[in-house]
């Protein structure tokens, strides 16, 4: 229980950062603790929820929150969302799981990889 905390904190730490800690945890759950991919799923977004809120604060306050972002996101986000879900439940879980490291590993690779152009100032 001890090592799941400090597992829980560092990535809470991590999301704050916005380094995709909840992902960190998902592999854990699954991974390590032998969790299923539906039930670490659930959990994950349990902890966003707690996380992204004083997260959002932080942002907030350093005005990192661009709001016409966030509106689109919001507007075309949610119905995905809810898409997303039903389509996942309908899924096999071994599917499922391979398509999510399949996702994951592109991710990495792409953050590896890519370069970002410098900003004029």
């Amino acid at each position: 229980m001890v090592i799941g905390v400090i597992i829980g904190a560092l990535t809470g730490v991590l999301s704050g950062f916005g380094v995709g800690g909840g992902t960190l945890l998902l592999l854990w759950m699954t991974a390590v603790q032998g969790m299923g991919q539906a039930q670490a799923g659930g959990v994950n977004l349990l902890y966003f929820i707690a996380c992204a809120l004083p997260a959002s604060i932080g942002h907030i306050k350093n005005g990192l929150i661009e709001k016409r972002a966030v509106f689109w996101c919001v507007v075309l986000g949610a119905p995905a969302c809810i898409a997303g879900a039903f389509l996942a439940a309908g899924m096999d879980t071994e599917l499922l799981k391979r398509l999510f490291g399949g996702f994951i590993l592109a991710i990495g690779l792409r953050e590896i990889f890519y370069r970002q152009k410098p900003q004029p100032r």
